[in-house]
């Protein structure tokens, strides 16, 4: 071998172990939720590191413990995390408290322009980006187009309320351990608590009047909440009180859900045939409205990558961000696992892209996610901003009680009116404390 070559070689392998050390020494931390996507991600990660020489290490967590542990660590600048994957809900209010990192200077061939202007309002504040979008979501119905034939039923494009109770329990067939509908009833704001709140709106209920007095004593919360609950002991699966998304999507995957209303994020997974028994029997539908309300129950939401302020690898961690959030993640994801399989409700571009129109759950997601108006959510004014939460520093408690009280209902521990009338005294005491 030449010297020209040994020293070529020589120059290679000190390159390479400086890269190996740089990955050693800089390495970010990301809390991020068990969804799907997010899992998915993980897989491609090692590719992030090969290009910039910054590794990654995951903290992977179910939804309900994520967003304590999240919102744990940055209200005590705990510092356990680098990025952390965090909602529309958590985005403005702590942008607003400086408690995140601005994403004001991504880079030209990022594109924030290409964000779906849903997406970047929900993750802004004052006009500043706090955090970018992985996937974006809405809610809407996926149903089994066998069952439904074999009711004698067509679901509508935009059903009412009233034909998916009478499709549940058309479908409902205990004998083949098939459930005519699957919910969410898991405790937590984000889980069962999202549900409910996004289907009130759909019967003319709200959190609160103009002047932030509760309305839980108010006849559109009971007939909800006793709508709901009548529904799924009619059609739902047993213990249904702790059934949250990964709950049911597994529920679904096997072939026992006849409809599930849930995110539009879902529809790759349930018609993946490797993941999948009913892939090929799949249709989608908008969320449902009570007949004669306007407001449909369908929720609007992203889980999104944001950088806790005081991390001292800011820089790293807003090229992961950039990385995972990019059209190039979307055309990686597309090229190893197809179209159906990248992240969606993120960016206009994919909405844009002919081989992603062809994918069957494209055009209602988008529609979905269209649908959802945070700034009106209700069918009566309402003083805050949110679909399935309002958009207050007190809500994820205030939320979380009073999701516990409804789940026990679901588990027959107590009656609507009896959890009715705790979550009116929890979220009265609540504000008071809170000064409204």
């Amino acid at each position: 071998m030449s010297l020209k070559r040994v020293l070529g070689a020589t120059t290679a392998l000190t390159l390479c172990s400086a890269a190996a050390a740089f990955a050693q020494d800089t390495t970010i931390t990301i809390a991020t939720v068990n969804n799907g996507d997010m899992i998915r991600m993980q897989g491609y990660t090692d590719q992030f590191t090969e290009e910039t020489g910054i590794g990654v290490e995951w903290v992977t967590l179910e939804e309900n413990v994520l967003r304590q542990r999240v919102t744990t660590d940055i209200t005590t600048k705990g510092g356990q995390f680098d990025i952390m994957t965090i909602g529309m809900y958590e985005t403005p209010i702590w942008g607003a408290n400086g408690w995140l990192v601005p994403l004001d200077d991504l880079s030209e061939e990022y594109d924030v322009d290409d964000i779906l202007p849903a997406m970047r309002d929900g993750l802004s504040h004052d006009g500043t980006l706090y955090a970018a979008p992985f996937y974006g979501e809405s809610s809407m119905i996926m149903y089994r187009t066998d069952l439904m034939e074999e009711a004698g039923m067509e679901m509508p494009d935009a059903p009412t309320w009233e034909f998916i109770r009478e499709a549940a329990a058309a479908m409902d067939d205990d004998a083949n351990d098939i459930n005519g509908i699957c919910l969410r009833g898991k405790a937590g704001w984000g889980e069962g608590g999202a549900f409910i709140t996004a289907m009130s709106n759909s019967f003319g209920a709200r959190w609160f009047d103009e002047d932030w007095t509760p309305q839980f004593d108010q006849p559109e919360w009971k007939e909800t909440l006793s709508f709901f609950t009548d529904m799924m002991n009619e059609s739902g699966p047993a213990g249904y009180a702790t059934n949250g998304f990964n709950e049911n999507l597994s529920l679904f995957q096997q072939g026992k859900c006849g409809m599930w209303i849930d995110a539009t994020v879902a529809a790759s997974f349930v018609t993946n045939p490797e993941d999948s028994t009913v892939a090929d029997h799949v249709g989608f539908a908008l969320a449902p409205n009570k007949e004669g309300v306007e407001k449909r129950g369908n929720w609007l939401w992203a889980w999104a990558l944001g950088i806790p302020a005081g991390t001292q690898k800011a820089d790293e961690a807003k090229q992961f961000i950039e990385w995972a959030t990019s059209k190039d993640y979307i055309e990686l994801v597309a090229e190893n696992e197809g179209w159906a399989n990248v992240p969606p409700g993120a960016r206009t571009s994919l909405y844009e892209t002919p081989e992603y129109q062809e994918v069957p759950f494209a055009e209602m997601t988008l529609n979905s996610i269209e649908a959802a108006d945070p700034t009106n959510p209700t069918v009566d004014p309402v003083p805050y901003v949110g679909v399935q939460f309002v958009a207050i520093p007190e809500f994820a408690g205030i939320g979380t009680q009073v999701s516990q009280e409804f789940s026990a209902v679901y588990a027959g521990q107590q009656s609507v009116d009896e959890a009715l009338e705790k979550a009116q005294a929890i979220t009265q005491e609540e504000m008071e404390a809170a000064g409204y």
